[in-house]
């Protein structure tokens, strides 16, 4: 009787996952990863703008893609990641070792001298922040700073709320937590756009000046056209060719392709200077043909 009265009871009914748990589990995998990817696209494209800025050139002209942005992400950007990746997991990693050796009341002095530590770094970085937004030009050499200020001093902060959070041995409400977890989230995250598009625009100057300075190194590209160009740039010789059967009746040399995107050349006089330079932008069509040598004779037929 007693086995019947039990197979007559209703199957337990499962809980539903508490949806603040749910939701951070979901955000700890997916938005750092779209942050991440937004970082590099961001920092790709600042990047190209400030290198062909320098030339004189607009962004638009060129097509560059956004598979073009991600990978030139990786001049720059992916060592001060990884930095801080291996920061990150070196911090967490030294979190596991004291909690698991130390003794719980060694433990609780440990958090009385990190907690105060923590709040002041954190202080220190939103004011820094803050600094830059009120007075920019205090950071005139190094404008990533203050992103970088907030959102390291964001991180400081909700490391002291979780460890005054442990001290007290009780656990966030969800709801604040979550709260908690997206503000920071958040501001880490203007922080770091705000830093990296600083940071893009140091980095493509400097590979600006870079190429600049290797112009006059090989190889230097040799442009066959059908039609006259018209190209007078110092340095830059056009040789009408004397075969009147031949596909390409002009030449150029005195030439350096920069880039190739968008189906469009960027080149560059190997003449070019900074005052007065001219650059070169011409669509990759069937009427234009590029060669590549260590040292092209001006002089030499087509």
């Amino acid at each position: 009787m007693a086995k019947r009265l039990r197979s007559l009871r209703p199957p337990a009914v499962a809980q539903p996952e508490n949806p603040s748990r749910a939701l951070r589990l979901l955000g700890s995998v997916i938005a750092p990863t779209t942050v991440l990817t937004g970082l590099l696209f961001f920092f790709g494209r600042q990047h190209a703008n400030w290198l062909l800025d320098y030339f004189g050139v607009p962004l638009s002209t060129m097509g560059l893609t956004a598979q073009d942005y991600l990978v030139r992400s990786a001049d720059g950007l992916f060592a001060p990641v990884a930095v801080v990746m291996a920061a990150m997991l070196a911090l967490l990693w030294l979190y596991r070792f004291l909690r698991a050796r130390l003794a719980d009341a060694a433990w609780q002095r440990l958090l009385r001298v990190a907690t105060p530590v923590a709040v002041g770094c954190g202080l220190a970085g939103v004011t820094v922040a803050a600094v830059g937004v009120v007075r920019p030009e205090a950071f005139a050499s190094s404008y990533s700073v203050p992103g970088a200020g907030l959102s390291l001093g964001v991180l400081f902060l909700v490391s002291a709320s979780r460890l005054l959070a442990a001290r007290a041995g009780r656990a966030l409400p969800p709801p604040v937590a979550t709260a908690e977890w997206l503000a920071a989230f958040a501001l880490v995250s203007v922080g770091l756009f705000w830093a990296v598009a600083d940071y893009s625009a140091s980095v493509g100057v400097g590979r600006a000046l870079q190429i600049e300075a290797g112009l006059a190194a090989p190889p230097e590209a040799v442009l066959y056209s059908a039609k006259s160009l018209n190209l007078t740039a110092p340095g830059v010789r056009e040789t009408a060719c004397r075969n009147p059967d031949a596909a390409y009746h002009y030449r150029y040399t005195g030439l350096k392709l920069i880039l190739q995107s968008g189906g469009q050349y960027f080149l560059l006089p190997v003449q070019w200077q900074k005052a007065d330079g001219t650059a070169v932008v011409l669509p990759r069509t069937d009427a234009l043909r590029l060669e590549f040598t260590a040292a092209a004779d001006p002089d030499a037929p087509c």
